[in-house]
């Protein structure tokens, strides 16, 4: 009967890609866990872990679901190639459902379920459904191709069989061989997850290869796969005693894979499978006998009877659960410790970038308020020179002795040109002091210059407006105060602290100290440092002038005295600002908003799974 095809859209399939079944009923699944929290917190934690599609984690978690989601309970027979999977199940059967032969030929995972009649379905990847009786339809979808390779538009390939342990609630699974194609592999390691018991097939010639002790190390115990039926084929082809020696070497290995098995079953068999498929096929019961068969099929029976009488204590089932979710659980804190790693780092990354932009910026600035600082210094010492102030201020003073209006002319002329040259010069010392960290709230530092005292000008005779004959005249300003001349000193002393106050402390001390000895000598009959007049002035404006000339050389004296040593200070603070550290106030760098998101995610899932798996 040519196979019946369905185009009219995708086919009715259950979640976990198999047909579900038309005929016969389905029973209870056998030791099922009620574990929806658990798969449901597995899913967000694989979601959050952004894995793809194609990674072991999320397949072996669909794997795991496929699982809960069909009813009856499935035998997967899983080997090599060329080991007699597909002979052994159709031998269970009695009949040729699979397709065997000489070469390797399952190149999908092929599902025997219950059906009235053998009949086969395909379900392809366009939504395509494939029906007909008996199996030819496998030759065409479910065979390797002549590279041997899997079809890749095959979703699910089921077979139904009207066979009594299967119509007890029994599903048989015949995957493709291992070792050849990692497609296949990765295939098969995926299906037994899906399973309730395995059938692993051995070649009682070759027994236990390297490839064979690795699949029962990662495919199965590792994912806490210990309920597995162990059958060795081919031992018909050995002698009695090699057959002994086997079986004795076997039975250490599956002791290691029986612990839900129930007492009285054993999980090693030997089955020459195609001898018990030809006495099945020719009703011989003596060939059938010594094949083999009959007791692996009681030890089936047994075992599906003991799981229908245990659904309660699904063991199995939680034991695969309990290790997919430790998995889950070390991937998530890898990544967790992954990104706490990449977050540091980009801080501190962040943190050595702002570093060396503040070192960049401290250095520039420390260029520049230097070279700022020696123009205005420069300007500031070349008015301070005698030559300047004559030049520029003698004329005046002369007049101002005159009329009498001396002070006034110091406060109005003399002062503001002063103050304008050295709050220039003062502006730079602040600019440093803020790149050099010192505290905002200091106080602002001024070059302040101790004036002298008004010149003494003796023979007056009268004032020149009134014509009055005026008593003998001095200075009226108060003399100079100890503290006088201290302000940019002391505030920079103030500003730095520690032992560089105290050596500014220093400089200050010797500052007052000079002009204290420039007053004193001025003011003495000896000679005045500057270079003394020829001989002392006669007639009156000779007077005026000689008294202006010694005001200027005291100014010249004391402000260049006093300019050194705050140049001395304020040289230190500009120092400071390429070697000033962070200030350990700054701010740290913030997380990335979605990597921090990402990781307090990430954070929440670990901690729900561990509190989930903990009794």
């Amino acid at each position: 009967m040519p196979p019946e095809t369905d185009h009219s859209g995708p086919a009715q399939a259950s979640d976990n890609g198999q047909i579900p079944q038309q005929t016969g009923q389905s029973p209870q699944k056998i030791g099922q866990p009620n574990c929806p929290a658990l798969l449901e917190l597995l899913q967000r934690a694989l979601g959050a872990l952004a894995l793809s599609s194609g990674h072991e984690l999320r397949r072996d978690l669909q794997a795991m679901e496929t699982r809960f989601q069909h009813s009856a309970y499935r035998i997967a027979v899983f080997g090599p190639f060329n080991y007699g999977k597909s002979t052994l199940l159709n031998a269970i059967l009695g009949e040729k459902a699979l397709p065997i032969d000489l070469i390797p030929t399952t190149g999908s995972a092929i599902l025997v379920r219950y059906g009235p009649t053998l009949r086969s379905h395909i379900t392809l990847a366009n939504g395509d459904r494939h029906s007909a009786d008996g199996t030819d339809l496998l030759q065409q979808f479910a065979r390797l191709d002549d590279q041997r390779c899997m079809r890749d538009d095959v979703i699910s390939v089921d077979v139904e069989c009207p066979h009594p342990l299967l119509k007890g609630g029994v599903e048989l699974l015949d995957l493709p061989g291992t070792n050849d194609r990692e497609a296949q592999d990765e295939l098969v390691r995926d299906q037994l997850l899906t399973a309730d018991l395995v059938i692993q097939m051995l070649d009682g010639r070759k027994l236990m290869t390297l490839g064979e002790r690795e699949h029962l190390r990662d495919w199965l115990q590792e994912r806490g796969i210990e309920t597995v039926l162990f059958v060795v084929n081919f031992l018909n082809l050995l002698e009695p005693d090699d057959q002994k020696q086997v079986m004795n070497r076997m039975r250490f290995v599956a002791e290691s894979f029986r612990s839900d098995l129930p007492n009285g079953v054993s999980n090693l068999c030997r089955v020459d499978a195609l001898p018990a498929l030809r006495a099945q096929l020719k009703g011989d019961a003596a060939l059938l006998q010594t094949s083999g068969l009959p007791t692996l099929l009681s030890a089936l029976e047994t075992l599906v009877q003991h799981y229908g009488e245990n659904q309660a204590t699904p063991t199995a089932q939680q034991r695969q659960m309990d290790l997919l979710g430790q998995r889950v659980e070390a991937e998530l804190q890898r990544h967790i410790t992954t990104l706490e790693r990449e977050s540091k780092a980009e801080s501190e990354a962040a943190a050595a970038q702002r570093d060396r932009e503040r070192s960049e910026i401290q250095r520039k600035a420390q260029g520049i308020i230097a070279k700022g600082f020696d123009q205005d210094l420069n300007h500031l010492r070349d008015w301070l020179s005698l030559d300047h102030l004559l030049t520029r201020y003698e004329a005046e003073a002369v007049d101002a002795l005159r009329r009498f209006e001396f002070k006034t002319w110091e406060a109005i002329a003399l002062q503001p040109d002063w103050e304008a040259l050295q709050r220039n010069l003062v502006d730079w010392v602040l600019k440093a002091q803020k790149f050099a960290g010192n505290s905002p709230q200091a106080p602002r530092l001024s070059l302040d210059l101790a004036y002298p005292d008004e010149p003494w000008i003796d023979g007056i005779s009268g004032d020149p407006a009134t014509g009055t004959t005026p008593p003998r005249l001095r200075s009226s300003r108060p003399k100079r105060t100890p503290g006088k001349g201290t302000v940019v000193a002391g505030g920079i002393g103030w500003a730095l602290g520690g032992p560089l106050g105290a050596a500014v402390v220093g400089g200050t001390n010797y500052v007052l100290n000079q002009l204290t000895q420039v007053d004193s000598e001025l003011n003495s009959s000896e000679a005045p440092p500057s270079p003394p007049s020829p001989c002392p002035p006669t007639d009156l404006d000779s007077r005026y002038r000689h008294g202006a000339q010694r005001y200027l050389e005291r100014l010249s004296y004391a402000g260049r005295a006093s300019l050194d040593g705050y140049e001395r200070e304020a040289r230190l603070i500009i120092q400071q600002i390429d070697q000033s550290p962070a200030s350990p106030n700054t701010p740290t760098q913030q997380p990335n908003p979605q990597q921090a998101h990402h990781l307090a995610l990430l954070r929440g899932i670990l901690m729900q799974l561990q509190n989930e798996r903990t009794p």
